[in-house]
């Protein structure tokens, strides 16, 4: 067993006892009471999912095994001479718990590199789309092609062990993982650059072999490890990965999860916020004549907006009381390398003049800009300036907290999900019992 895999399966065997403990002597305790308002408002905000890879923190944002973001930026190593840690550090943390150190990191590195080669059908399948297509749905297509790759599916069929389907899934997931830079610049050469297509680099880190791949120089190579690290997870209830959490509880695999976590991920209310944020962007720029506005103009736009029924893009989260930890890195990132660019000029004011007025206005539970008032931003400065792929840069980075939920899911023996539903009528009869 290679560095990370032994890890991991020293922590699954320490934390199986846990589970059986809760199930055994606490399987009844009450945990939290459900409103009709919840169940007909998507279930929001209903105690009923476990996970320990991610957590999001009102306060502090989304924690990773219970590090904050700046925690994670901060500990986890960096390639020579770069601003953002490895990517594979992320993952070694995600699986694990644990903080690596450079040779776990060298480790994560290597097997990605030996795993990252595509079967020559998935080009096919790719190549049968018309250059026209969504890049979201050629995404999710190849990768749901490669589930006759799975390692999962074999042994399953094979009379695997129900303890040791985590085996299998901890393989299918690195083969998936080291994939997806692969399948996503191969999409991006075909829709959006006639179809030159740069070949990967085995030397390189999964960072800097994408932005090789892309096409892009330094610093993208940080920009591409900044984006695919603070995507990752996001608790296990937002659509995506809650999509790859329900569809792995029926033993369906790896690449069938991943394809329809994608699924998930490409509809309007989940994962185009930042190209939505980068749309409106460019039309105040429009509308103020792309001069770079005062203080006071930006603050008169903001109120004429709000006075009009609109909202301020990017603004606010459903859980966040305060900025939003991955729009805060991004900043910093921004101030150092994209000081000068207009957009983000615009970014900048903004952030300065919008919670003020949101406070004063009174209808934003929470005033502060998230992630995705600055991620397109970044993206549109070093060259990707095609919307619809800023999903599936979105979805390579989610696709590591939902392996490394759904690894989880199988070592700890979770069931299939079936939650129970009610009638309207039954749901009347029992509010009018309450009263």
């Amino acid at each position: 067993m290679g560095t990370l895999k032994q890890k991991l399966f020293e922590k699954i065997e320490e934390h199986r006892p846990r589970i059986q403990k809760l199930m055994k002597e606490s399987g009844d305790v009450v945990i939290d009471q459900v409103t009709v308002s919840q169940i007909i408002g998507g279930m929001r905000g209903i105690k009923c999912l476990l996970t320990d890879i991610s957590y999001l923190d009102p306060n502090e944002g989304i924690r990773y095994r219970g590090h904050t973001l700046p925690e994670v930026f901060k500990q986890l190593p960096k390639p020579p001479n770069s601003e953002m840690p490895y990517v594979e550090g992320l993952i070694y943390l995600l699986y694990t718990g644990d903080i690596p150190n450079e040779s776990n990191v060298a480790c994560v590195v290597d097997e990605l590199s030996k795993r990252r080669i595509l079967p020559r059908y998935v080009y096919e399948v790719l190549d049968a789309f018309p250059t026209v297509s969504h890049p979201m749905a050629m995404f999710s297509a190849a990768i749901l092609a490669m589930q006759r790759e799975s390692t999962f599916a074999r042994k399953y069929n094979a009379g695997l062990p129900k303890y040791d389907y985590w085996d299998p899934m901890f393989e299918d997931s690195l083969n998936l993982i080291a994939k997806l830079p692969e399948v996503a610049t191969y999409i991006y050469s075909k829709l959006y650059q006639g179809g030159k297509r740069i070949q990967s680099n085995p030397n390189l880190d999964f960072g800097a072999n994408f932005a090789s791949m892309m096409g892009k120089e330094k610093p993208y190579d940080d920009v591409a490890r900044m984006h695919f690290i603070i995507h990752a997870d996001h608790e296990s209830g937002n659509i995506s990965a809650h999509t790859g959490h329900l569809v792995a509880s029926s033993l369906s695999g790896i690449y069938l999860s991943i394809s329809a976590m994608i699924n998930g991920l490409a509809g309007p209310l989940h994962g185009l916020a930042s190209q939505e944020v980068l749309r409106w962007l460019q039309e105040v720029m429009d509308k103020m004549g792309g001069k770079t506005p005062t203080e006071d103009e930006m603050k008169q736009f903001v109120w004429d907006t709000l006075h009009s029924g609109q909202v301020i893009p990017g603004f606010g989260h459903a859980v966040l009381r305060k900025t939003d930890p991955r729009y805060k890195l991004q900043r910093e990132f921004s101030l150092k390398h994209l000081k000068n660019d207009k957009i983000f000029k615009y970014v900048d004011l903004l952030y300065k003049v919008v919670p003020p007025i949101l406070k004063e206005h009174g209808k934003a539970k929470n005033p502060w800009p998230n992630v995705d008032a600055q991620s397109g931003v970044v993206q549109w400065h070093y060259g990707v300036t095609e919307y619809d792929f800023y999903t599936v840069l979105f979805g390579i980075g989610r696709a590591i907290g939902i392996t490394a939920n759904i690894i989880w899911d199988r070592a700890l023996g979770f069931p299939l999900e079936r939650p129970k539903s009610l009638t309207t009528a039954m749901l009347e009869d029992l509010v009018s019992k309450k009263k």
